[in-house]
C-alpha cells in the first residue's frame, strides 16, 4: 500500500498549509469553564439531570421507529438487490425481502408494506422484535463490508410504520365473489384457541382465502398473547399489536375473550355440537419450567411469564370489549 503521506518535511510543511488556520500554539482553557461550555450546547440528556422524568417501571416506547425516512432511503440504496438473494433464503416467512426494499428506494412505502404484509399478517411486530441478525441479516452478502449488512428488520419497520399512518382497513381478494356466492365449504364455522401471532396469522390467511365465519377464542381479557404480556412496551409497543389485529378485524374475524378450551367450558365435542368443521389450536406454552437443580430462593427469575402478567399495566392493554366487535 502506497504511503498516505512522505516523511519528506516539505510535503509535511505543504499540507499543514492547506489548512484554513495553521494553528501557532496550544489552546488552553480550565475543566470549570468547559464544563460551563458543556452544559451550554449539550444536546442529549444530562444523566444527573434532576428535572428529567423518571422512568422507573415506565416500559413505554420512547422511539417509535428505527430509521427516518432519510435513513430509511440511504439504507435500502445500498442494498445490492441480489439475484438468489440469501436474505430472503433466511428469513422464515419467506418474505420478498429484495422486492420490498426496492420498492422503499423507489418511495413506494405502500408497495413495500404491501409486499410485506401479503406474506407475513405480523409484519410490523417482526420488524420490532425478529432476531435479524440470526435471520435475514446474517445472511446478507454486504456483512463483511465495512457498511455493515443492511438494516432489514429497520427498513421493515419504516415501511409497515408508514402504512399504519394511511389507515388503510384491509379488504378480502377482489378476485374472489361475494361471500354469498363462495362454494358452502367457505362458510363453514372455523375455532381457533388463543388469540396470540399464531391464530392471528392463521386467521387471516383464512380470511384472505375467502372463509367468512371465523371466531378467535380466548381464554384472557386481552388479546395478543406473549406479545403483549411477555415483551415489554419499549420493544414492542401495544398499539403495534393492535394495528394487526385490527387489520385481521378488517376481513370480519370476531373474537371473544374469556373462553378458552378446557374439559370445564369448551372441548372439542362441543364445538362439533355447536356446527364447527374445523379447529386451530394457538394456545402456546405458558407454563414456566421448574428444575431441582435451582436455589429455591432464586427460582422467581426464571418465572418469566408470571412475571410478564403481574408487570404489564392493565388499563393500557387493548380492552376485550373492543376487540370482540365484528367488522
Amino acid at each position: 500500500m502506497a504511503p498516505v503521506l512522505s516523511k519528506d518535511a516539505a510535503d509535511i510543511e505543504s499540507i499543514l498549509a492547506l489548512n484554513p488556520r495553521t494553528q501557532t500554539h496550544a489552546t488552553l482553557r480550565s475543566t470549570s469553564a468547559k464544563k460551563v461550555d458543556k452544559k451550554h450546547w449539550k444536546r442529549n440528556t444530562d444523566k444527573n439531570c434532576i428535572k428529567c422524568e423518571k422512568l422507573e417501571n415506565n416500559f413505554d416506547d420512547i422511539k417509535h421507529t428505527t430509521l427516518g425516512e432519510r435513513g430509511a432511503l440511504r439504507e435500502a440504496m445500498r442494498c445490492l438487490k441480489c439475484a438468489d438473494a440469501p436474505c430472503q433464503k433466511s428469513c422464515p416467512t419467506n418474505l420478498d425481502i429484495k422486492s420490498f426494499i426496492t420498492s422503499i428506494a423507489n418511495k413506494n412505502y405502500y408497495g413495500a408494506a404491501k409486499m410485506i404484509f401479503s406474506d407475513n399478517p405480523l409484519g410490523l411486530t417482526c420488524g420490532m422484535v425478529c432476531p435479524t441478525s440470526d435471520l435475514c441479516v446474517g445472511g446478507c452478502n454486504l456483512y463483511a463490508t465495512e457498511e455493515g449488512p443492511i438494516n432489514i428488520g429497520g427498513l421493515q419497520q419504516f415501511a409497515t410504520e408508514v402504512f399504519k399512518a394511511m389507515n388503510i382497513t384491509q379488504i378480502r381478494n377482489p378476485s374472489l365473489p361475494p361471500p354469498e356466492k363462495m362454494p358452502e365449504a367457505y362458510s363453514a364455522k372455523i375455532a381457533l384457541f388463543g388469540a396470540g401471532p399464531a391464530s392471528i396469522s392463521c386467521a387471516s390467511f383464512l380470511a384472505r382465502l375467502g372463509y367468512s365465519d371465523i371466531t378467535i377464542f380466548e381464554k384472557q381479557e386481552y388479546v395478543g398473547g406473549l406479545s403483549i404480556s411477555e415483551i415489554p412496551q419499549f420493544r414492542l409497543p401495544y398499539d403495534a399489536v393492535n394495528f394487526e389485529i385490527e387489520l385481521m378485524k378488517d376481513l370480519g374475524v370476531k373474537i371473544i375473550c374469556g373462553k378458552s378450551l378446557s374439559a370445564n367450558e369448551m372441548t372439542l365435542s362441543t364445538l362439533k355440537e355447536e356446527g364447527y368443521k374445523a379447529a386451530f389450536i394457538g394456545i402456546g406454552l405458558g407454563v414456566h419450567l421448574r428444575s431441582s437443580d435451582l436455589d429455591p430462593s432464586s427460582s422467581p427469575l426464571f418465572h418469566r411469564p408470571a412475571w410478564g402478567e403481574s408487570h404489564r399495566p392493565r388499563n393500557q392493554v387493548p380492552a376485550a370489549e373492543r376487540v370482540t366487535k365484528r367488522i
